[in-house]
């Protein structure tokens, strides 16, 4: 017997969500995409014979060539080698904070659709209040309270996309807690915890894991937005929006430097919209007559 996992309401086979993700050529290209990048972050700054801050200063500012694929920068580092560990940087940061932003929002936004009342008229003025400010201001505003680095960008990512993952739970629950399971489960004696953390969230998870997909390349590039204002990762820690940040004024001089980190932002954000179109089509979330497989 084939094991399954529910999704929104959606019963497929293990691995069969991914599968149907990589059907369309796109999906299949995107995915190959994203895995190629996440196997460079991983194993780029170990194979690479150069270290991502060991300065080479009668190097610098050399065009790409085979001892460089990518060239180097104004301080003779080896851009492909800092690329790879900004990608590390990049998808950490981007990753940790979606998925702090995802858990924080579905507990919250669980809770206020199942239980409603003054609760829920709170958590529903603060999140559209938050709603109605771009992720971009909220963000600028936490990094320069909590400070620039690493750990001041998660937090900020994670604050500025809360309000999204916390009114869609909010809307998913409301709309399955009136379902006849709910009811019997509920007429069985199943208590608050057992029918939120049994029944309602894994059966909201679909449309959430969704967004969460389609919202990380928003937070990568809100990551490298603020790291091109030079309060993301510190240096000598690269990332894609400093090392942006630094080329952007040597465009005519040394344009490597800039173009190769932006084309991998752009790339990267790219393959994860196509992605988690594949998932959306995968899921059939648009369709209720979907069949069972």
């Amino acid at each position: 017997m084939t094991r399954s996992n529910t999704l929104g309401g959606i019963r497929l086979p293990s691995l069969a969500l991914l599968r149907r993700a990589v059907s369309r050529p796109s999906g299949a290209l995107a995915g190959g995409w994203l895995l190629l990048v996440i196997a460079g972050a991983v194993l780029g700054p170990i194979l690479s014979p150069y270290a991502y801050d060991a300065q080479v200063l009668k190097e610098a500012f050399s065009s790409p060539s085979a001892a460089h694929l990518l060239g180097t920068d104004e301080f003779g580092r080896d851009l492909l080698t800092r690329l790879l560990q900004g990608a590390r940087t990049s998808l950490t940061v981007s990753s940790i904070s979606i998925l702090i932003s995802v858990l924080a929002g579905l507990t919250i936004g669980a809770a206020a659709g199942y239980f409603g009342g003054l609760f829920d008229r709170i958590v529903t003025a603060v999140v559209d209040l938050s709603w109605s400010f771009p992720e971009i201001l909220i963000a600028l505003i936490l990094v320069a309270i909590i400070g620039p680095g690493v750990s001041g960008t998660m937090a900020a990512i994670a604050v500025a996309y809360l309000a999204q993952f916390a009114r869609l739970a909010r809307a998913q629950i409301m709309t399955l807690k009136g379902e006849t399971y709910v009811e019997a489960a509920r007429s069985l004696g199943a208590g608050h915890s057992h029918l939120l953390f049994r029944h309602l969230i894994p059966n909201a998870l679909a449309p959430v894991l969704v967004s969460a997909m389609l919202a990380t390349g928003d937070a990568i590039i809100l990551e490298a937005t603020l790291g091109f204002f030079g309060l993301g990762a510190q240096p000598p820690m690269p990332s894609w929006g400093s090392m942006m940040s630094s080329g952007s004024a040597l465009l005519f001089k040394a344009p490597w430097i800039i173009i190769f980190p932006g084309l991998a932002v752009a790339s990267t954000v790219i393959a994860i919209n196509l992605f988690g179109d594949g998932l959306i089509a995968a899921l059939d979330i648009r369709d209720p007559r979907r069949s069972e497989t």
